[in-house]
């Protein structure tokens, strides 16, 4: 027997609403790697919801990434991209994870010491360009746009340094910018005045 197609139903466009992602990522070193590379193509829960599972696990998940889907991980962010996936998503912690209370990441500064912080290179750092581009909307805005929309706010750096350091949703549409904690406050100021340079 042959299907009746709707004609009516056939011309609707489908639109389909997903839930505004809630989650992040654990708070802790290597959680940059892990906003940065992970999220461009999944949401948080892909990961926290996995099977408590060894290295082993991490690793081939991590390989099949780079090699079937065409993930960006550079071969030197490997092995402390999986040393964070192993640490709070692998077999060790997952059943202590209770009893071990999460703490907020210390800021690090990536820059060397002497040397002057710049806006493209925190954004480089922490792997912002990754989900933003200068001037095409990727996962998330373009800095153009962040910075038209907040060029004539007095209030726009700490927009932006609130933005970077607690991530947040809703502004841009409903995909989550994950947290940066652990970028210093003298990252967090040159990356802000960075983005609101752009036109």
């Amino acid at each position: 027997m042959f299907g009746v197609w709707c004609l009516p139903c056939l011309a609707a466009p489908l639109k389909i609403d997903l839930p505004p992602e809630t989650n992040a990522f654990k708070p802790a070193p290597g959680v940059e790697l892990a906003n940065g590379q992970c999220l461009v193509c999944h949401s948080v829960e892909y990961v926290a919801t996995q099977p408590p599972s060894p290295r082993t696990f991490w690793a081939a998940s991590l390989k099949k990434m780079r090699e079937k889907y065409g993930a960006a991980v550079a071969d030197e962010q490997v092995e402390p991209l999986l040393d964070y996936l192993t640490k709070h998503y692998g077999v060790a912690t997952t059943n202590n994870a209770a009893s071990a209370p999460a703490t907020a990441p210390k800021p690090v500064t990536l820059t060397p010491p002497g040397t002057p912080i710049r806006g493209a290179a925190v954004a480089t750092n922490y792997w912002c360009l990754s989900c933003h581009d200068l001037s095409a909307k990727r996962v998330g805005p373009p800095y153009k746009d962040i910075a038209a929309k907040y060029r004539n706010d007095p209030d726009a750096y700490a927009k932006i340094a609130e933005q970077v350091q607690k991530g947040g949703s809703g502004k841009w549409g409903p995909v989550v910018m994950p947290p940066f904690p652990m970028v210093s406050e003298a990252e967090t100021k040159a990356v802000a005045e960075w983005i609101l340079s752009q036109r």
